[in-house]
């Protein structure tokens, strides 16, 4: 049967949260270059590219989300 290797002494917590915590920052550095931001075609805000602006609802020049009428569900009030 083949050995298995064995650690000669045991990982304590710290150091162990500081070996995944500095993986977990690495990653998050990465990610945060790579979003690419473009501007919107119709009110000039920034939005994450191939994606539907959030300010006003619309992706390639086409209305997608209707901002007006959530905004419309929400100030009714029916009684």
């Amino acid at each position: 049967m083949p050995k298995h290797p064995v650690p000669k002494k045991k990982t304590t917590k710290r150091v162990s949260k500081q070996r995944y915590g500095s993986f977990k920052t690495k990653v998050l550095k990465r990610l945060t270059n790579e979003v690419a931001l473009s501007k919107c075609s119709n009110c000039g805000e920034m939005h994450r590219s191939h994606h539907v602006c959030n300010a006003c609802g619309q992706y390639r020049g086409r209305q997608v989300i209707d901002k007006q009428k959530k905004i419309d569900k929400i100030t009714t009030i029916k009684a």
